[in-house]
């Protein structure tokens, strides 16, 4: 696996550690149980790191010197690409020859890398995109940077350079061919996953069915009601959450002039709608880490709202299960694994219908789908939830059952297989051309 820009012992919700950072450690963790050794290349940012740390059995983590430890944006990377390469070659070349089957790269800024190891190793290229530039400079937010030329040339040369690409979604999947020219032979589909011991309802045991879905709903809302005590909110507020990098092509701001208009056309909600904001400043946002802050003041709203820094998925379980609903505003989302965690803990989602998060929540069932980013049209679909307060629990059941189909070992048990078919035909193509070599 190649990580190049963010590592995945960081903690996601803050930087550029996000949705990819879980994609890798929960896709490495069960491929490894499936009999998969799994090696994760990241750059180094601080001198006091390890070469090499256990994640869990059977996955390691490299990091590799590229650059100076801090203080590199990701936009400055590509210049340290030479570098990381060169330890990621260094390293093989201490192993045995063959023992990398299968390079599986993440983000274009490891697709550079990963285009050139598998050339060097003779073995097969398998990229996650995650995000594409064409696609978010299709659709950014208001005040948000484009993604720059190079990303989109980069992008090209490495799904030129793929064996297989693996996208999220159809809609992924599509826009790979529309955009950059992807051949059908390269593209393969395998949804995101959630850690279903860890994102479940309260009353769901960790030891018993994975995913196991509300059982008992009076015993389900007293663990709610405990759980709220402990994380210092009102027990009969309407908790609209967001949980997530803050950055404009998030839109959290939408979600808080959404509460501003609710609060306009009725100010007696003012003491019953909560809004925590989970996470922390990223990408663009890092420009101007208070603006959300100083957004909410000129609103008149900082009452209502909570900013809380990132925290680890136990607790970040928690903040969902307290929730009456997780808000997702985004402009663009390759899937959106927060709307996935979300419905798991039995909470439903209130998502922009954009990227993969139509596939992540059913309409009507799961949560809603909000077309555009309009705060007034927000704020109708919000306002669901506290007209009807039986609505959070009973779309909350069926989000948890809709979540049970997305667990971690189904993604893994497809890409496993997906490697070893890349690894046949790359072998077969290699044996293909000795014989060619052969009898000429």
């Amino acid at each position: 696996m190649l990580s190049v820009h963010t590592s995945p012992l960081h903690q996601p919700g803050t930087g550029d550690a996000g949705g990819m950072n879980v994609y890798i450690v929960e896709l490495s963790k069960r491929l490894a149980e499936l009999g998969t050794e799994v090696e994760i290349f990241t750059r180094a940012t601080a001198s006091e790191l390890p070469p090499l740390v256990e994640l869990a059995p059977g996955v390691l983590v490299r990091h590799v010197t590229a650059g100076p430890y801090e203080g590199l944006l990701k936009e400055d990377l590509p210049a340290q690409l030479c570098a990381f390469t060169h330890g990621v070659l260094r390293t093989e070349a201490g192993h045995r020859p063959g023992h990398y089957d299968v390079v599986h790269s993440h983000y274009w800024l490891s697709g550079q890398v990963g285009w050139l190891a598998a050339d060097r190793w003779g073995v097969p290229l398998v990229h996650t995109m995650h995000t594409m530039a064409k696609v978010k400079n299709a659709s950014l937010a208001a005040g948000d940077t484009p993604e720059p030329a190079a990303r989109v040339i980069g992008e090209s040369q490495v799904v030129a350079a793929a064996d297989r690409l693996i996208a999220n979604t159809d809609e992924e999947a599509q826009q790979l061919t529309e955009h950059y020219g992807a051949l059908r032979g390269q593209l393969s589909v395998v949804h995101p996953g959630v850690n279903l011991e860890v994102f479940r309802p309260a009353t769901a045991s960790p030891t018993g069915p994975v995913g196991d879905a509300v059982a008992d709903p009076a015993a389900e809302a007293a663990q709610v009601r405990a759980i709220r005590a402990r994380l210092g909110l009102p027990q009969d507020a309407v908790v609209l959450l967001f949980a997530g990098r803050i950055q404009p092509l998030k839109a959290p701001d939408v979600l808080v002039r959404a509460v501003a208009q609710l609060l306009d056309e009725s100010p007696e909600l003012r003491e019953r709608i909560v809004v925590p904001i989970v996470g922390g400043p990223s990408g663009s946002g890092l420009a101007k880490p208070e603006a959300l802050q100083k957004l909410a003041a000129q609103l008149g709203v900082c009452d209502v709202i909570r900013f809380q820094p990132p925290v680890g998925q136990a607790e970040l379980a928690d903040w969902y299960r307290a929730a009456t609903a997780l808000v997702m505003p985004s402009y663009s989302e390759s899937f959106g694994l927060v709307a996935l965690e979300a419905q798991a803990c039995g909470t439903p989602v209130v998502a922009a219908a954009v990227g993969g998060l139509p596939v992540a929540v059913r309409d009507g069932e799961t949560g809603f789908l909000v077309q555009g980013h309009d705060p007034r049209a927000w704020a109708r679909t919000l306002r669901r939830f506290v007209d009807h307060p039986e609505l959070g629990a009973r779309m909350g059941a069926a989000a948890a059952r809709h979540a049970r189909a997305f667990g971690w070992g189904t993604a893994a048990r497809a890409t496993a297989e997906l490697y070893a078919d890349s690894i046949a035909r790359t072998r077969a193509a290699q044996a293909r051309g000795m014989a060619a070599a052969t009898a000429r």
